[in-house]
């Protein structure tokens, strides 16, 4: 199965399951998908996010390597997102803390190297792991275009 992000003409996004990747894309010729928002049947994949795997095979480190400074850009995605978790209901804001948790704990942090890491993944040029990073718009949708499954997340900030 696979989860695509997808958005019709219109601009509504909404996620959808699939078989495959060849399935979404007989559907999709075929108009046989539609907005849930507005009915409209011209949809198309939307940026996604990392995929998280289980750990398997991981090396382990000896020292965690200390993470780069921020970009201005990273500051003001973790400020918008630091809003963000302000405003959402509690049982959410802590679920997705969860799951950060988890992700930190279960795969290994590629920073920016995310997109050129999945495709030596993807292409068995890298151990199968779960991976996690950062990477631009652009990048994300190269990856998806190149059939590379992964998803985005909302990576809110720890503390309050």
């Amino acid at each position: 199965m696979i989860l695509y992000r997808l958005r019709c003409s219109n601009g509504h996004e909404f996620d959808s399951w699939f078989k495959d990747s060849k399935a979404y894309v007989r559907q999709e010729k075929k108009s046989l998908i539609g907005c849930p928002a507005c009915g409209d049947s011209k949809v198309a994949r939307a940026i996604m996010a990392p995929r998280i795997g289980k750990k398997s095979g991981a090396v382990e480190v000896e020292a965690p390597v200390a993470a780069p400074a921020p970009t201005a850009e990273q500051q003001q995605a973790q400020q918008q997102m630091a809003a963000l978790a302000r405003h959402m209901p509690k049982e959410l804001r802590e679920a997705l803390i969860k799951v950060r948790a988890e992700v930190e704990k279960n795969c290994e942090h590629v920073g920016d190297r995310f997109a050129e890491e999945a495709r030596k993944i993807h292409y068995g040029e890298s151990t199968k792991r779960g991976i996690y990073g950062e990477t631009s718009d652009e990048e994300a949708e190269a990856l998806a275009e190149e059939g590379i499954e992964f998803g985005r997340l909302p990576w809110l900030p720890r503390g309050n």
